[in-house]
């Protein structure tokens, strides 16, 4: 497994290309040797689908030209071309030409796989209106009589129901449309994808117009969307004529709404744009979505009409890296201004939610318990602008600190630092005397001087406080406002029950603690507190993440003596973790491998820019498998059942919230053996080479942030023309 991890196609990846040679109008014979060297180039950048224009071998433009006969027949010789030499060629290809059948001369996208036609897709809807007139030379793929056609001397599949599938890629089912097609109200993509197609191809010649180009981001974005598929569409480019219209060369890929590459609009020659497509993701999603399952039955019988393509896929073998965008920090977005939506609507749904269960309860106080760390900071700001929201004083809030046998000095300063500048109720309290009554009548050796930091020690103080908490609320009219974050739930990083794990109302429970870290971030760089208020936020941000429950040996209390991410791992590591496995139920050598992508060198890709730079931590192998092994036990083995009694809190993020009333219900008695099993029979120990950091082209490749087009190996031999991959803003 060792060379197969490091694969993209053993984790449910293909990697696909949108290519877009120059073309001369009515020279098939120049067109397919443009063709021919974008599909090598393609081979070498293991490509497993490439994607050409429409009409691309006689080129679009040829208005009347295609009734000669001298041209289709050019066209004709110029594909058998084409599928003789594809034999080499690892990719499956898609290109575009016009061929006549029954009399009728039709638009078609030809799918070819090492030299093989597998199959013909004519175009159904025909543009005949405005500078379009394609009815006066082509005919509809509806007005087709046969279902397979004779094509260079085998019999084809012909018509716009194939979907073409990888027997032995689980997921890789390709659809064919082209152009208008896609315009229509209801696209033959629809069909196919709901009939099982997970990747659809569009060849396009589509002309450019001002306003035009956004116009079809957004009908590819959306179809990719509504179908739970890879859109991936080409537009003619350099040498299609312009005696009435213009030409930008427009590629796009996206998957399930995400823009994944896009070329260079109006280049000067040729193009190829590679990204891969997550093809499990599609499977998981759509496994997932009722609705569009609720669809597929609703149009059954017509779905069984589509026919199914069957081929066998050759894997190219070898380390193949990952050329896609997978974020360091999946809760937390890098672009600035998505990031500043982000945190707004984060604030917002805590902030609009509490409101609502302080409403309907008729209460106008909260009791908060205040440790100077990131949870209860996070709870505590909410709470203040939920006071400001609802024209009631800050006052109503009453925060409490109360240090234990282990609260250092430092974190207890920020804690009445935080309290006084939001201009709450603060308060003290020592926990101490009751925890020692507490140990004294259970009979704990803490009770009688020893120093003993066991479980127990640690949950009597975490349960004095909570109790403390409630009770104070009972007595103020208030209700308790919880702290925990999602983070801390899926690894069950709390106490259960009379601890931190209990609350009246969690505005946290379905914020990551790598979320809560950015949105005070935000909160300083927004400069809506004073100075000291911010460089009091500044350093509870500095300060270790611990629970801060076991003294230090040495009796220094200046800083924690425990480290949380020594017992549970690195909390970016675990977020990202849980993300991919809660969201997407990916196995855990995926995630292992895209982790390793994201995290395995701090100079690769993009960071969110208010992250300072000595928090930009790297991650080999070892310990990314060593933590995620972590996670899966405590998250799948031992963390549920605190799960399945949790406060209600909103829920905040896409990535979902692990309420039993919401996102994830599950057996509090489960095991996790099969998640460990996979995670190392999958995922080699042996520590990366440096080698591999780079991606296929020698540089390194982009991880997180803005849009780009995969960069392409150039071929040897023959000198290439300029391939453009440029880095475009989302």
């Amino acid at each position: 497994m060792s060379e197969r991890f490091y694969s993209i196609y053993s984790h449910g990846f293909i990697r696909a290309a949108v290519c877009l040679p120059a073309v001369r109008v009515a020279d098939p014979n120049f067109n397919v040797e443009g063709t021919l060297e974008l599909a090598r180039r393609a081979s070498q950048a293991n490509v497993a689908l490439a994607l050409f224009p429409e009409m691309g071998i006689s080129a679009y433009t040829n208005d009347d030209l295609f009734h000669q006969d001298a041209l289709l027949e050019a066209t004709k010789a110029a594909l058998a071309r084409l599928v003789r030499e594809s034999e080499e060629l690892l990719p499956v290809l898609v290109v575009g030409a016009p061929l006549r059948f029954e009399a009728k001369l039709f638009n078609c996208g030809v799918v070819i796989y090492r030299g093989r036609v597998l199959g013909l897709a004519p175009k159904t809807y025909l543009p005949n209106y405005r500078e379009f007139y394609e009815k006066r030379q082509f005919a509809s793929s509806r007005q087709a009589l046969s279902r397979e056609v004779d094509f260079l001397g085998e019999r084809t599949p012909f018509g716009n129901d194939l979907v073409f599938g990888a027997r032995n890629v689980e997921g890789f089912k390709l659809h064919v449309e082209i152009c208008e097609d896609l315009w229509a109200p209801i696209p033959p993509s629809t069909s196919a994808a709901l009939a099982g197609a997970t990747v659809l191809a569009n060849l396009s010649a589509s002309n450019i117009t001002i306003g035009k180009a956004e116009y079809r981001r957004n009908l590819c974005a959306g179809q990719s969307g509504k179908c739970v598929a890879a859109y991936m569409y080409s537009g003619a480019g350099p040498g299609e004529s312009t005696t009435d219209l213009a030409w930008d060369g427009h590629a796009l890929i996206y998957e399930n709404g995400d823009l994944l590459a896009e070329s260079e609009r109006f280049a000067d020659g040729e193009q190829m744009i590679a990204a891969d497509i997550d093809l499990e993701r599609l499977v998981q999603d759509r496994m997932r979505l009722s609705s569009f399952n609720d669809s597929v039955g609703d149009y059954r019988e017509q779905l069984r009409e589509i026919r199914q393509v069957p081929f066998e896929f050759r894997t190219p073998a070898g380390r193949i890296g990952l050329e896609r965008n997978i974020a360091r920090f999946p809760y937390v977005p890098s672009d600035p201004k998505e990031r500043d939506q982000r945190c707004f609507e984060a604030y917002s749904i805590q902030v609009h939610s509490l409101i609502k269960r302080l409403s309907s309860m008729g209460c106008k106080r909260l009791v908060i318990g205040v440790s100077g760390g990131l949870d209860s900071t996070q709870a505590l700001i909410v709470a203040a602008k939920t006071m400001d929201h609802m024209g009631l004083p800050r006052k109503n809030i009453l925060a409490c600190t109360m240090p234990g046998f282990a609260t250092s000095s430092g974190t207890l300063a920020n804690a009445h630092k935080l309290m006084n500048a939001l201009g709450v109720t603060a308060r003290e309290i020592d926990i101490k005397p009751a925890c020692l009554q507490m140990f004294r009548d259970i009979g704990h050796p803490f009770g009688q001087g020893k120093p003993v930091y066991d479980v127990t020690f640690e949950n009597v103080q975490a349960g004095e406080r909570t109790s403390h908490l409630f009770r104070l609320a009972n007595l103020e009219g208030g209700i308790v406002l919880g702290t925990g974050d999602l983070s801390e739930l899926a690894l069950g990083w709390m106490t259960y029950g009379v601890g931190d794990h209990m609350s009246h109302y969690n505005v946290n429970v379905s914020v990551s603690k790598t979320l809560i870290q950015h949105l005070i971030r935000w909160v300083v760089a927004s400069g809506e507190f004073d100075a000291a208020a911010s460089a009091t936020l500044e350093a509870i941000l500095e300060t270790e993440i611990s629970p801060e429950l076991v003294p230090h040996a040495n009796g220094d209390s200046d800083k924690p003596a425990q480290k949380t991410a020594e017992t549970v791992g690195p909390y970016e590591l675990q977020d990202f973790n849980l993300y991919f496995i809660t969201r997407f139920g990916f196995r855990p050598s995926k995630v292992a491998f895209l982790a390793w992508h994201a995290w395995s060198d701090k100079n690769r890709g993009d960071w969110p820019d208010l992250l300072p730079s000595d928090k930009r931590m790297e991650y080999d192998l070892p310990t990314i498998k060593k933590w995620l092994e972590v996670f899966v036990y405590r998250f799948f083995k031992i963390s549920q059942f605190k799960r399945s009694a949790i406060p209600n809190g909103p829920k905040v993020g896409s990535g979902g919230s692990l309420s039993p009333r919401g996102d994830w219900r599950a057996p509090s008695d489960a095991e996790a053996e099969v998640w460990q099993a996979e995670l190392r029979e999958n995922v080699p120990d042996e520590q990366m080479e440096r080698g591999l950091r780079t991606d296929l082209s020698g540089r390194r490749g982009d991880i997180s942030g803005p849009v780009r087009s995969g960069p392409i190996p150039k071929p040897e031999g023959r000198k290439p023309k300029k391939i453009r991959n440029p880095k475009l803003s989302p």
